[in-house]
């Protein structure tokens, strides 16, 4: 499986190797260097040559921390979600009441094309941002964590003021997160009345929702919109793009270029998981984020000379996701029954030997932060270890039948567990394979499906489809990120001003199908409305609300969560050194992302 960054959004494709073009690289305006830095990027497979430098546009050619710049590099803190790199500001500070962030902007900072980076980028960036929903920048009425104001200071300080009538303990993440643009490149996207507009925005009358819908509109101008030439304040600036690679070269007005290693970056096509495996069991690639391989294929790729995998942090975890709207999953005792039954070792181990841990129990967390978060509860819960005479007491008690070995529902009705997944997951499927094979074993007939790929799998998801899928969570660092993959939309709750709602299964988007209370420990409680607590919560008020909510994920089971997720980088030593083996370093995230951080902050060293 490719997973892929901050966010957290998966790309499944299927894994079919094509032919590559290659072409020799340039060395027009590479300013210099140590050479070519060959790497993919594992967030969006499939170049599009035709396609524009615009960092909004879906297969636009921009490649975030190499030719895109954000305000800072965010990280992902066991804890706080606001740490972060230096990006286009060199640093800020934060007000006591996390009220407000004041920004200084990187003093030398220029655009590929000699401009320099202003504060005036920064507020036109800001205004686009919110033409997209940003988190920091939205204007759905009452969201938590949005901007009220943005001031210009100087030409190199901003300040952004919170809304303080609805914080949010992600504020500054949402600011730090904002792609930086040149407003002499951009300026006419958007129209000159625009901040009139976003403050009559503000309102909650007529005026103020055609204002809305006015900046709403204005996203797909952005998404369209295609610059002449790619400008750029990042280490790298777009020079051409083919079918087989796209090639950048050198920013000699970057603001740290002086310490940037490459001459030139090429990122290579590619189509699916095989062809990534290909370019690494040849040593084609400098860096690679995780990429999902078996046992086999990573023995490959860490024999070829030079290559180097690197482990790190990854807030993310893999379940077994019920539809409890589908009879026996509406049964908690059935849920618990097939916790007890699958082996999460053994799935690993098969599934998932490098890129994952067996989750120690089903929290919601991962289990490094689940250590960091509530170390007093973690050993409370139950660790559902493999004991197929708990699971056959939890059948029974569900009322379930069991004649000639073979388990069926309570009225005589043949079970079958019917699992779902795209394409091209390989280790997904060979996850799925084995809880088959787990299940049959013990007298359930299981079987596993595939869907064509991940956007039709999420599609047919959602719309409930399945019995039994699978499920990213704990996607940290931020609290409320965390059980919102629980008890959020997807399981029928609805945040909107701080207000939480809950839909019926079926309607909204809510496939999981829950109920709105739940029993944990002998008393009712509602997991939606307390996740919905975390969105505004502050660290120390967060921990008792997470040890309440992974107790519930712990006796409720929504899903049964499989492995965390480890970082993985692969690195090849041969052309370039100087990898960070830093966790806190490694915690900017997957795919390619960390390496263009680690080159313009001038970490990454050619080869000697």
């Amino acid at each position: 499986m490719k997973r892929l960054a901050a966010a957290a959004a998966l790309l499944g494709l299927a894994a079919t190797v094509t032919a590559c073009s290659g072409g020799s690289p340039t060395k027009s305006g590479s300013g210099g260097g140590g050479g070519l830095f060959t790497t993919i990027d594992v967030n969006r497979p499939g170049l599009d040559a035709s396609a524009p430098a615009n960092p909004y546009n879906p297969k636009g050619n921009s490649f975030p921390a190499f030719n895109s710049m954000k305000l800072g590099w965010v990280k992902n803190h066991l804890t706080d979600p606001n740490q972060a790199l230096p990006g286009i500001a060199a640093s800020w500070e934060v007000a006591p009441d996390n009220s407000a962030i004041t920004l200084k902007l990187q003093p030398n900072a220029k655009w590929s094309d000699g401009q320099p980076v202003t504060a005036e980028d920064v507020k036109m960036s800001i205004g686009i941002a919110y033409t997209q929903g940003s988190t920091a920048f939205s204007v759905t009425p009452g969201a938590a964590g949005v901007a009220s104001d943005v001031t210009v200071v100087d030409d190199k300080t901003l300040k952004i003021t919170q809304e303080m009538a609805n914080p949010s303990p992600k504020f500054v993440r949402g600011v730090l997160d904002t792609t930086v643009l040149p407003s002499h490149v951009w300026k006419d996207v958007l129209p000159a009345n625009f901040w009139d507009t976003l403050k009559a925005a503000r309102g909650d009358d007529a005026a103020a929702e055609k204002a809305r819908a006015d900046i709403t509109a204005l996203g797909q101008k952005v998404l369209t919109f295609a610059p002449p030439k790619d400008v750029s304040a990042g280490p790298f600036v777009l020079e051409r793009v083919n079918p087989g690679e796209a090639l950048l070269v050198k920013n000699k007005n970057f603001y740290n270029a002086a310490n940037v290693a490459p001459a030139q970056v090429k990122f290579l096509n590619y189509t699916g998981n095989e062809q990534i495996w290909n370019y690494l069991t040849a040593g084609k690639l400098d860096q690679s984020g995780f990429i999902a391989a078996p046992t086999d294929v990573m023995n490959r790729i860490k024999q070829a000379p030079g290559n180097e995998v690197i482990k790190g942090y990854s807030p993310v975890a893999v379940s077994m996701a019920f539809n409890q709207s589908k009879k026996p999953y509406d049964n908690v005792h059935v849920r618990r029954g097939l916790a007890y039954l699958i082996n999460r070792d053994e799935v690993t181990k098969v599934a998932s030997p490098e890129g994952g841990t067996p989750a120690v129990t089903t929290s919601g967390i991962h289990q490094k932060a689940a250590q960091a978060w509530i170390p007093d509860t973690l050993p409370k819960l139950d660790p559902y270890k493999p004991d197929p005479a708990k699971a056959e007491a939890e059948f029974k008690q569900a009322g379930l039948t069991k004649k000639d070995g073979k388990w069926a529902l309570a009225d005589g009705t043949p079970w079958k567990v019917s699992m779902h997944a795209p394409s091209g997951f390989s280790d997904w499927l060979s996850a799925q394979e084995n809880i088959k094979s787990q299940l049959v074993k013990n007298g359930i007939d299981a079987e596993v499906v595939t869907t064509t790929d991940y956007p039709l799998y999420l599609e047919e998801l959602a719309a409930g489809k399945y019995d039994v899928g699978f499920w990213l969570m704990a996607l940290g660092p931020a609290p409320y990120d965390i059980f919102q993959r629980l008890y959020g939309a997807s399981n029928g709750w609805t945040n909107v001003a701080g207000k939480v709602t809950h839909a019926a299964p079926g309607k909204n988007g809510n496939w999981m199908g829950g109920p709105e209370e739940i029993e944990v420990d002998g008393a009712k409680i509602n997991p939606g409305e307390l996740t919905g607590k975390l969105n505004t919560a502050t660290a120390e008020q967060a921990k008792p609300i997470m040890a309440q909510l992974a107790t519930a994920a712990n006796q409720d089971l929504p899903v049964i969560q499989l492995w965390d997720y480890v970082n993985n980088q692969f690195v090849n030593n041969t052309r370039f050194t100087g990898w960070p083996h830093d966790d806190e370093i490694l915690r900017l995230g997957t795919g390619v992302l960390p390496a263009g951080v680690w080159i313009q902050l001038g970490m990454v060293k050619a080869k000697q």
